[in-house]
């Protein structure tokens, strides 16, 4: 009797190794999702060579000294952002990340590669725009966070954010290991008692991605005063921008 057990706890055993084994080798391919080239009519491309690969980035231009940077979601193109950002910032140019192994960016996206790609962006748009704003939308809120404890923004926008990428994964996963597992973990709480620039937190009423407790934990680790929480009322994680109150939300900032 003894022996059958023992056989049937090995192989559930070794199941739970290769489901280990899995989500170790394959997580960046839960993470990211890449889209294919595309383009947007009236813009044109900047490419930075970041740590050896080539990273793109759509460019509306604009004269005078205010820029965004706007860091898209794991499975966005950021040309379909465009619309709104040029309703919200119209005297503003605009560059909008396309991170690595998406569109025509080369290289693989890992969390310290796109936080050093958006430090050589905005190293490079400060030389003509001394005036940054910096945009981060769901997985792109944990770059643009720690872009702003790394460098003096005007703003920081962060739209359906997070608190812990990590922590949201092992909520997901939870009877394996994450925490230990996890390389990207995009911990924002980390980083926002450290940001300086005046902050807004857009969260979705209706968030089916992001639960509400991890975007107002990541609200509350702000110092007193430099955050602003906005709730977008009857919208989800991939419908907040379809509310009319999120292109001037956008551009009131506080």
């Amino acid at each position: 009797m003894l022996r059958p057990i023992l056989t049937i706890a090995a192989i559930v055993a070794l199941l739970y190794l290769a489901c280990c084994v899995f989500l170790f080798t394959r997580q960046r391919s839960l993470i990211y999702f890449p889209h294919p080239p595309s383009s947007a009519p009236g813009t044109s491309t900047l490419t930075l060579r970041s740590e050896g690969a080539e990273v793109r980035a759509t460019v509306k231009t604009a004269p005078g000294p205010e820029a965004v940077i706007y860091f898209g979601g794991n499975a966005e193109d950021t040309h379909h952002s465009l619309p709104d950002l040029e309703a919200a910032f119209p005297r503003h140019a605009l560059y909008l990340t396309h991170y690595r192994g998406y569109g025509s960016s080369t290289g693989q996206p890992t969390e310290k590669a796109l936080v050093a790609d958006a430090l050589a962006l905005y190293d490079k748009v400060r030389t003509t725009h001394p005036q940054i704003t910096a945009i981060g939308r769901s997985l792109g809120s944990g770059v643009a966070i720690q872009l702003a404890t790394a460098r003096p923004l005007t703003r920081l926008i962060l739209v359906t954010p997070y608190d812990s990428l990590v922590d949201i994964a092992a909520d997901q996963f939870p009877i394996f290991p994450v925490r230990w597992l996890m390389q990207d973990k995009f911990e924002s709480r980390r980083y926002a008692p450290n940001v300086t620039a005046p902050t807004l937190l857009l969260e979705a009423e209706n968030d089916e991605v992001v639960p509400r407790a991890s975007t107002e934990a990541l609200y509350n680790r702000f110092a007193n005063g430099q955050a602003i929480l906005k709730v977008v009322l009857n919208t989800g994680h991939n419908t907040i921008q379809l509310s009319p109150e999120y292109v001037p939300l956008l551009a009131g900032g506080r």
